[in-house]
């Protein structure tokens, strides 16, 4: 049996599955708790959980083959130490890994979200059989976990693929803590930033807009309400798209041209809103990354869809198990 645990900063997932005799990943159960607590108290409860769930299905610890945690970071997976996540308050040099072997007699393998999610769609999901491959996560953030030469490459301070922290415009939305970042123009933030100015200017002319109604509903818009307003062919929600997705563009230009891969792999937002930003973010592309490395690159909406983050820590404790 496999056991993992997503951390995340609104919610925590602990999920237990198996690998299947057609050597897929299954996921067996989950339980979701929401990031409400101090902390300690938080593993505490993510650890009564498991114990609940493994007795629900006539589990013990010992079943247990492998653990995997995945957590956005930074964190140092070498030592097993959570280091200050911004999404995590309070999650400051906490040391998970130990305190998981403790509890359940087996050492996990810790790996932030976005290199977990790399791992899950390289043995998985889109990426399977390929060498070279980038994950994106596009989702509350920007990060990339990179598979070069068919091994995970975390850098020298576990900091490779902080893609969102790279400056792509003098100004712009603010993301990784920089205006004008990969981050800020491409993530959830990032989008409801573009949104807001764009709907405050149009509102403040009187003019409709379908995702927002008045001022005082600005800081309520989110990536996926302006995605829908897109859909139904909101003129301003598509031309926010369209900013996000020649951004995009640019980003991806970049990770082509440095590292050559075989397929750009992207998950969380791009997944739901492919066509409103692939038609803009291919453009750029063609305009400014070289041919040779474009033509041989896919660029693909994540397979493992909603499931992405349950198989990534399953990935995980698999590698462990191993």
């Amino acid at each position: 049996m496999l056991l993992g645990f997503d951390i995340g900063g609104t919610k925590c997932t602990v999920v237990i599955g198996k690998k299947n005799n057609r050597e897929e990943l299954e996921i067996i159960d989950k339980i979701i708790l929401s990031t409400n607590k101090p902390v300690f108290e938080m593993i505490e409860s993510l650890f009564v959980a498991t114990k609940k769930m493994l007795e629900t299905h006539a589990l013990s610890t010992v079943s247990i083959e492998g653990i995997g945690i995945c957590c956005g970071g930074p964190l140092n997976s070498n030592s097993g130490v959570i280091l200050s996540p911004p999404n995590l308050p309070g999650w400051d040099a906490i040391p998970i890994v130990d305190m998981t072997e403790k509890r359940f007699g087996k050492k996990p393998i810790l790996q932030n979200d976005a290199n977990a999610c790399a791992i899950a769609e390289w043995k998985y999901g889109a990426g399977k059989g390929c060498n070279n491959i980038i994950f994106l996560t596009f989702g509350t953030g920007m990060g990339a976990g990179l598979i070069l030469s068919g091994k995970l490459y975390s850098g020298t301070s576990d900091l490779a693929g902080e893609v969102g922290h790279i400056r792509l415009s003098d100004s712009g939305p603010l993301g990784f803590g920089k205006e004008g970042s990969f981050e800020g123009f491409c993530s959830g933030g990032g989008i409801a930033q573009l949104a807001e100015i764009a709907a405050r200017e149009k509102l403040m002319r009187n003019e409709h807009v379908s995702f927002c109604k008045s001022i005082n509903e600005l800081k309520s818009i989110t990536a996926k309400s302006v995605a829908e307003a897109a859909y139904d062919g909101d003129e301003t929600a598509i031309e926010i798209y369209k900013t996000s997705g020649t951004y995009l563009g640019k980003g991806l230009s970049l990770l082509i041209d440095i590292l050559n891969p075989e397929m750009i792999i992207i998950g969380g937002i791009y997944r739901r809103a492919q066509s409103l930003l692939e038609p803009y973010m291919n453009d750029i592309i063609k305009k400014e990354a070289l041919p040779e490395s474009f033509n041989k690159c896919k660029i693909l909406p994540a397979a493992l869809a909603e499931n992405i983050g349950d198989i990534a820590v399953l990935s995980l404790a698999d590698m462990c198990s191993n």
